[in-house]
């Protein structure tokens, strides 16, 4: 009784947080003070959920207390279900919510430009954090649509906050193309319900069984490129390197870190209980492999730190891919400890990138240089989660792709160990990325740089305690990182740090999500019981 209480909760909070702080938008404090209340009393429901999901099983509640369907076969109305996985999802995804939101206020809301609607800033990124909680407890299809469709429409405002030219025009391609994938999607849903009569995922895992494998697969591949869109799978990623940079530092971090994996939890969904048997295993792993591939090599080529952070994250994608199509309970253990590192690394290195904006002015390595110098403390919050992005030896990167490339020898195909040798020159490339990052930005010369300002970056320019708004551009010495910055990005690699120091409890759990993702028994049991 106490879980199927609190599983509303994530979604319901954020929304009238959302409404109170539309309410206060002429009193910033308050409106900050709601919007961290409301994530943090989020955050503590999600911590509760982890807890009853792990101890007693899959948690069902029946919105509204709508009863049996006129057949008495199943539900009818939403239904929401907060099993292992997606309970690991909303503790993550809170955190990092709560961690942006804390940068957002440190860094003033805006990021230069006075004429910026602060004032909607925190309503809209509530109501996307609805739209986020909405999408991991969707019990029914329908309802996953409503999910992406809150996050679109919220994350647009977010986008083009400013209305600069860039912006509105990185907008209008993320919307046409998440557009694009809805209609895919909808499509999708339209087949399935003529084919089965409902939309209700439980059902559906049953009823699917009576259908022609045919029509089956053809289902299963129009779900695979709506949910390839937005997890941003190769050749369905192009948008994304184009969207993202231009935002603000925040969203450009909360949209990293959660909205590709959105994608990648309905694809788990998808292949795990509405279309298991591995009908698409081969497709889903080719694309991993090039997904990893052309993600890094695209990394290579910039020069922009934000542009090169979202091709690397087009390509651990690929990782995510890989364990998903391997269809072994390790394989699948291993993605979804990968979808939370994840989260928490590239989230924490976006916002490292607004940390060295605020600090030197730039984010390009043309004019980046001498930052470890200037500061020693920027160095350190960079080269943490880099080195776990680039799996090094213990963090939790390391450890993900460790389990991910035992499954695939275990698995011992052909094109298994293909994607055991793509995984491994990728993680080295992403070394060598984070490397190059580091070598430019950070330990040359300013003045070395080949649009270096004149000026040397101080010492002294470290820590600021203020909340003044700072115009980025053509600026050679931007100067110091509110604290207010500094202590949430310092608390994400905490949460990096603790995936690696509580590998051993925190990988039993995925392995727990992962056996209950793939027998699907309980799930269903949970949902469709009179």
């Amino acid at each position: 009784m106490t879980g199927q209480m609190l599983a509303p909760l994530p979604t319901v909070i954020p929304m009238l947080a959302a409404a109170a702080t539309l309410f206060a938008g002429r009193r910033p404090r308050l409106q900050r003070a709601i919007a961290v209340a409301a994530l943090a009393t989020v955050v503590a429901v999600c911590a509760a959920l982890v807890y009853l999901a792990d101890h007693d099983g899959t948690i069902a509640v029946q919105v509204g207390g709508w009863g049996q369907t006129v057949t008495g076969a199943g539900p009818l109305g939403i239904t929401l279900v907060v099993d292992r996985l997606s309970a690991l999802m909303l503790l993550v995804s809170s955190i990092v919510l709560l961690a942006v939101v804390f940068y957002a206020i440190g860094q003033g809301i805006r990021d230069g430009d006075e004429r910026q609607p602060v004032s909607i800033f925190l309503p809209t990124y509530l109501v996307l954090s609805a739209g986020v909680c909405t999408a991991f407890l969707a019990g029914d299809l329908f309802n996953l649509f409503v999910g992406f469709e809150v996050l679109l429409s919220a994350s647009f405002v977010l986008l083009t906050i400013g209305a600069s030219t860039d912006r509105v025009r990185a907008g209008i391609a993320y919307v046409m193309v998440s557009m694009v994938s809805s209609l895919i999607f909808l499509i999708g849903l339209a087949m399935i319900y003529a084919a089965t009569g409902t939309l209700n995922m439980a059902e559906l895992s049953v009823r699917l069984a009576d259908v022609p494998s045919g029509t089956r697969s053809a289902m299963f591949a129009v779900l695979m490129v709506a949910f390839g869109i937005k997890a941003a799978v190769f050749p369905l990623s192009t948008w994304l390197p184009d969207s993202y940079p231009t935002a603000p530092a925040p969203v450009t971090a909360v949209f990293a870190g959660l909205l590709t994996k959105v994608g990648v939890y309905a694809i788990i969904r998808a292949h795990s209980l509405l279309f298991p048997g591995g009908a698409l295993d081969h497709v889903l792993l080719v694309a991993a492999l090039v997904t990893m591939l052309v993600g890094i090599f695209g990394a290579i080529a910039q020069s922009d730190v934000k542009r090169l952070l979202s091709f690397t994250l087009v390509s651990h994608i690929g990782y995510m891919v890989f364990g998903i199509a391997l269809g072994s309970q390790l394989g699948m253990s291993g993605a979804i400890y990968y979808v939370a590192h994840h989260i928490v690394v590239q989230t924490t290195l976006f916002l490292v990138v607004g940390l060295i904006e605020r600090q030197a002015g730039a984010s390009t390595l043309q004019r980046l240089g001498g930052l470890a110098t200037a500061s020693p403390l920027l160095g350190l919050v960079f080269i943490v989660p880099a080195l776990n992005l680039g799996g090094i030896p213990p963090f939790s990167g390391f450890i993900g792709k460790v389990a991910l490339l035992e499954a695939g020898a275990r698995a011992a195909s052909p094109l298994a160990w293909l994607l055991v040798g793509g995984s491994v020159v990728t993680s080295l490339l992403t070394l060598y990325v984070m490397a190059r990052v580091w070598t430019k930005a950070f330990w040359r010369a300013r003045v070395d740089a080949p649009e270096g300002a004149l000026a040397d970056l101080g010492p002294s320019a470290l820590l600021d305690d203020s909340d003044e708004d700072i115009d980025y551009s053509d600026r050679d010495d931007v100067g110091r990182m509110p604290i207010g910055m500094l202590v949430p990005t310092g608390a994400l690699i905490a949460v990096g740090l603790a995936l690696t120091v509580f590998a051993g409890p925190i990988f039993g759990y995925a392995e727990r999500a992962a056996t209950e993702v793939l027998d699907r028994s309980q799930y269903t049991s949970a949902v469709l019981r009179p």
